[in-house]
């Protein structure tokens, strides 16, 4: 902490900043948190960018930021941009901004099946899970919704898209715990089919996989998103 010393001349002056482990660790999982990477990190400690945030952080002020997703009766939308990333990459990718990609979501990326895209903005739209009584909110059901409002599967990469661009707090503040990205179920090694998603049920940011074959009853607090109006 900072701490105020007297000088000589009676004025005051700032104490050298003593970071303990504790305190560097929090600051390290702050950063890990809001998605910072190590040149984030290096251009906030240049110049006098730490001097003109301490203002806000003293005074407590909120920072008014924009919602990037709207949403209408229980159908969450938001867009997202392809850029040609490989499975590979992404676990590269997500990993390098603190987020955890399980071993098995590791194999789908890998699959000859998920082909990523360059150039493609896709509108998203997920449906909550209280849209659909308990009983009824099963894979084919909630595709035979979607199907009537005229969405599609996605592309498998929108699962990594999702899950980098939203917080574990804005998946919370969605009202979920998971978004499943309803693409085409891949298989994995021993022939069972799984979809990809961004889970927020851990401390860190999951890409987790849901196992879809021939289809789990889901809970209240998961989404599922299609695409609607994909354009180059």
């Amino acid at each position: 902490m900072f701490e105020r010393m007297p000088s000589q001349k009676g004025e005051t002056t700032m104490s050298e900043l003593m970071l303990d482990v504790g305190t560097a660790n929090d600051l390290k999982m702050a950063f890990r948190r809001a998605g910072w990477l190590p040149e984030d990190i290096a251009k906030f400690c240049a110049g006098d960018c730490a001097a003109r945030v301490l203002p806000i952080v003293r005074s407590q002020k909120l920072v008014t930021v924009t919602r990037l997703w709207t949403e209408q009766d229980g159908v969450i939308t938001f867009s997202v941009t392809s850029d040609g990333t490989t499975g590979e990459e992404w676990i590269t990718r997500l990993e390098c901004k603190g987020m955890v990609v399980i071993d098995h979501a590791e194999s789908l990326l890998r699959s000859k099946a998920f082909k990523p895209t360059t150039g493609i903005t896709t509108q998203i739209c997920v449906f909550k899970g209280s849209l659909f009584r308990d009983n009824e909110r099963v894979t084919k059901q909630i595709r035979v919704e979607a199907k009537k409002r005229g969405f599609t599967k996605p592309n498998a990469e929108v699962a990594c898209l999702i899950r980098e661009r939203f917080t574990n707090q804005e998946l919370e503040a969605m009202g979920l715990d998971m978004i499943v990205a309803m693409h085409e179920p891949i298989k994995d090694s021993t022939g069972h089919s799984y979809l990809l998603c961004a889970d927020r049920s851990h401390d860190v940011p999951l890409l987790h996989t849901s196992y879809c074959d021939p289809g789990p009853c889901w809970y209240v607090t998961d989404g599922f998103a299609f695409a609607a109006a994909p354009t180059a």
